[in-house]
């Protein structure tokens, strides 16, 4: 996922097609919360030009994260399409987010990889499955985990007062 400014000039005419697969478990380091993640496909194209390379690339790749409910574990495919574009000059006044300066004499796609699957990341996942042994505890000493159906058809106790005296209303 390395190449170097000669090599992208010499491939302008030619192209360059992209299809490959690489290595970023060394982001469970940097993410705690990532507790696995598969080698990860990249494929794409590359539009080379004299003052700027531009690459149309699609991440694909699953990586393990606990469930934030019971903290098991969580299978979180991901696919990523994004367009990156490297400048030879930084002077050029068109720049953006996805827009990068070269630096030094190779142009390096792996960092910005990396940094986009972190961005992957949601913020809150939950698992399908219920009842998984080594899970969280859903329930304790004086609590208990209720799903939100739940809590729309109970009845705050300091109010049940309050309905039947609307209910007696009614009945008048």
């Amino acid at each position: 996922m390395k190449w170097t400014v000669h090599k992208l000039h010499q491939l302008q005419n030619k192209g360059l097609t992209i299809d490959e697969t690489v290595d970023v478990s060394d982001l469970k380091q940097v993410d705690k919360s990532i507790r696995d993640i598969s080698p990860v496909h990249i494929q794409g194209r590359a539009d080379l030009s004299s003052t700027k390379f531009t690459f149309h690339l699609t991440i694909k790749g699953t990586m393990v994260l606990p469930c934030s409910r019971t903290l098991v574990d969580v299978s979180y495919p991901f696919e990523i399409d994004t367009i990156e574009t490297f400048l030879l000059n930084d002077y050029d006044d068109t720049t953006d987010e996805d827009m990068h300066v070269v630096q030094g004499e190779a142009v390096d796609l792996l960092p910005i990889v990396k940094e986009l699957i972190l961005l992957e990341i949601p913020l809150q996942i939950f698992s399908e499955q219920e009842n998984v042994e080594g899970a969280a505890p859903q329930s304790g000493k004086d609590w208990e985990v209720i799903t939100e159906e739940q809590l729309k058809n109970k009845i705050d106790p300091r109010l049940a007062g309050l309905a039947k005296f609307f209910e007696k209303k009614k009945e008048e």
